[in-house]
């Protein structure tokens, strides 16, 4: 059985690889675009930053963990895809092979979506479904156009997943209308991104006002609010959590009083806003329950981990209040840094502590009702509970 689950553990991490390179090369290509230097010089790697992120490193991360709730080897196939597309981007094929192969990851992540609705019908998976639509439509524009007219579909997938996401590990948590209330926000953020394509000015504003609901509810009704006063792993969520909305909704409103005309300074404060502040203070705060359930290895909660998420908003706040809000440019230089630093540091953290092991938690030590256990493992489920499994 030990044997099994290594084997399980060693086949599930190599299709996290690509990921885990796309994320570098990724880094690589911020460098390149904050002027500062970087380790590789590739002429096309700074215009590829935003989709190696997203496809690249994230699209596969998520379509991973949903593979694996699927449990079905075709499921797969949607980390895969995404994770060559990311690949195929940094070698010296024609970059519409990546483009490709992105989209066809992306649809392939749809479907998975799909299967996981007809096996449960529940409403959170109908958001993710919409979000996996919108990373589709995203890649399918970039056959055709620049990226800065993709970027409402690629923030849709990422607010519509992270979302759903944060409303199915705190669904005990959430009112009973919780589901049909989060459906509701995502319908009205799939019209307005597609008004966005017809009339961008209103569109964006729309789309806006939207998130900045979304994100109201989200606080209103988030667990996080109580367990912010807690110790140990429910905390340092907590404080994740509550940092992203914060990000997420300064982007939501920039793009509410700027509309689609958003450049230089403004569009760097909602993509960095929502793609920094938002997406990765999510993965830093869901990472000790959303990754074992990958690897099937534990990855502890340590005092640590604090060290990143700190600098991640010290950085962005740097970047964004002093740089592209105060346009102070060797502060939005210093930031930047400052986030590259912390994105690569929690990666270390995080594998080292998982490579270490379980920490010794206190017999005395009550878990709070956050759904995760300060050990960093998810807490045992009631039996009307949905799990992530069955998802």
């Amino acid at each position: 059985m030990e044997n099994k689950r290594s084997g399980q553990t060693l086949s599930r991490a190599v299709f996290l690889v690509p990921a885990g390179v796309a994320m570098l090369a990724g880094v690589n290509a911020a460098l390149m675009l904050v002027g500062v230097g970087a380790p590789v010089e590739a002429a096309r790697m700074g215009d590829l930053h935003g989709m190696l992120m997203v496809g690249g490193f994230l699209g596969t991360l998520i379509a991973m963990e949903r593979a694996v709730a699927l449990r079905d080897r075709l499921g797969f196939a949607a980390p895969l895809l995404l994770g060559l597309g990311g690949i195929a981007l940094l070698t010296p094929l024609p970059v519409s092979v990546g483009k490709l192969l992105l989209l066809d990851g992306a649809i392939a992540f749809a479907l998975v979506y799909a299967a996981l609705f007809r096996r449960n019908h529940d409403d959170v998976v109908i958001v993710e479904l919409l979000g996996a639509v919108c990373l589709a439509i995203g890649f399918f524009l970039w056959l055709q156009v620049e990226i800065p007219w993709l970027l409402p579909w690629l923030l849709g997938f990422v607010v519509l997943t992270i979302c759903a996401e944060r409303v199915e590990l705190a669904r005990l948590h959430m009112p009973p209308t919780g589901g049909r209330t989060l459906v509701l926000h995502s319908a009205a953020l799939t019209i307005t991104l597609v008004m966005t394509l017809l009339w961008p000015g209103l569109g964006a504003r729309l789309t806006g006002l939207v998130i900045v609901s979304l994100v109201v509810w989200l606080v209103r009704h988030d667990v996080a609010r109580k367990t912010i006063r807690a110790t140990g792993l429910p905390r340092f969520s907590a404080a994740s959590l509550l940092g992203g909305y914060v990000w997420l909704l300064l982007a939501a409103v920039t793009w509410v009083v700027g509309g689609a005309q958003l450049e230089g300074d403004l569009y760097d404060l909602v993509v960095h806003a929502t793609m920094l502040g938002f997406a990765i203070s999510m993965v830093m705060a869901h990472a000790p329950v959303i990754l074992p359930a990958i690897l099937r290895r534990p990855l502890p909660y340590r005092p640590i981990m604090w060290v990143p998420l700190v600098l991640m908003h010290v950085g962005l706040a740097l970047r964004i209040l002093a740089g592209d809000l105060g346009e102070l440019y060797p502060l939005w230089q210093v930031g930047s840094v400052i986030n590259i630093v912390a994105l690569l540091l929690f990666l270390v953290i995080a594998i080292a502590s998982s490579l270490a092991g379980p920490v010794a938690r206190n017999p005395r030590e009550k878990a709070p009702p956050s759904g995760i256990e300060p050990s960093g493992t998810p807490s045992t489920p009631s039996k009307t509970a949905p799990t992530r499994s069955r998802s």
